[in-house]
């Protein structure tokens, strides 16, 4: 078999991978092991920010045709991203049983749509960033009335087209949001590696948390100005 066949099948492979390491996630939240489901789930987060740049790299596309990477990347994050943070904040207590079918539904439209990523590298609704919304809300251990709120408020906002930029590939500000988005990653590993195995007295680098907020104001008051813009574009043209 060719060195280029066997890269691309393992390309596919590596992003099959984030399933089985979400399953193992799942079933370290129902043995209470909440610090190994959260590490876990970092490495699917890491899988899918990666996967695509070695999938353009290899042109799995052209050395393999009949394998659709996007769908089984869909497959693998709707797993990773939707049903697997759910379940952990469940378990752990931080979102009411009865709240979890919003994202899940919500985002099985976001996923379904087949405008769901723009061609001008935008997410058309709230993208499906729930493993981080969960980590969020675990470090900050909020009230789980506020987490119902939240999370319900973000599934609505999945229903609206809102266009939502892709943080690596949008155009506008790309470099202040690569380098932004880049320290905000940095800051999210050493929350990961530094979490303690209960909350209850909190985490111990707590200011990391607050400060890595910058990064997501940044990302939603970028959002809305792209939003307004594009909406002004708009009016000018019909005027």
């Amino acid at each position: 078999m060719p060195l280029r066949t066997l890269l691309a099948w393992g390309v596919h492979l590596y992003t099959a991978l984030g399933a089985p390491i979400g399953v193992w996630a799942v079933f370290a939240a129902f043995a209470g092991d909440y610090r190994t489901a959260w590490l876990l789930i970092g490495v699917t987060v890491l899988i899918d920010a990666t996967d695509g740049a070695l999938a353009r790299a290899v042109r799995v596309w052209d050395v393999l045709p009949w394998i659709d990477g996007r769908r089984l990347d869909d497959i693998v994050d709707y797993f990773g991203w939707v049903i697997v943070p759910t379940i952990l904040l469940i378990l752990a207590g931080l979102l009411p049983a009865w709240a979890a079918p919003a994202p899940l539904l919500a985002s099985g439209y976001g996923f379904a749509q087949t405008q769901a990523k723009t061609e001008d590298d935008y997410f058309l609704g709230f993208p499906s960033y729930w493993s981080l919304i969960g980590f969020y809300l675990y470090v900050f251990q909020t009230p789980p009335a506020f987490n119902a709120g939240l999370i319900l408020l973000l599934s609505v906002l999945v229903f609206v087209p809102i266009r939502f930029p892709y943080p690596t590939k949008t155009r506008p500000f790309r470099p202040l949001t690569l380098f932004c988005g880049a320290a905000w990653g940095v800051m999210m590993v050493v929350l990961l590696l530094t979490l303690p195995d209960q909350l209850q007295q909190g985490h111990p680098y707590i200011w990391i948390a607050w400060a890595s907020l910058i990064f997501v104001a940044y990302y939603l008051g970028l959002t809305f100005w792209l939003w307004w813009r594009r909406r002004a574009a708009q009016a000018g043209h019909l005027d």
